[in-house]
């Protein structure tokens, strides 16, 4: 996988970028990631002031998730929320197709 984290107005440090990385990394056990994009950005006048947009390559449709809140890690907690639901709804949704066929080419 391939990882690019972006930084606009917020300051880059080992500690926040290998904290997202573990996130992000975390996530490529549920789903195959191909490359991920975090861009990490601080609104200065808006309220709230953190934004996080995250996009996610996979074999299939891609997956994305933006979120903003007062604090950046709140902001990509919320994040890796929205992203982990869209990779279980469509998990779930693709289980219950192949269900569906075996189930129809069984007669029943």
């Amino acid at each position: 996988m391939r990882l690019n984290v972006h930084h606009l107005n917020v300051h880059s440090n080992d500690k926040l970028d290998s904290w997202v990385e573990k996130q992000i990394f975390a996530l490529g056990q549920t789903r195959q990631i191909d490359e991920a994009n975090v861009r990490l950005v601080r609104l200065e006048n808006a309220s709230p002031a953190y934004q996080v947009n995250i996009h996610l390559v996979t074999p299939g449709p891609d997956v994305f998730a933006e979120t903003r809140d007062h604090t950046l890690r709140a902001a990509f907690t919320k994040a890796l929320a929205q992203l982990r639901e869209q990779i279980t709804s469509r998990a779930s949704k693709r289980l219950q197709r192949i269900k569906g066929n075996l189930k129809a080419r069984r007669g029943g």
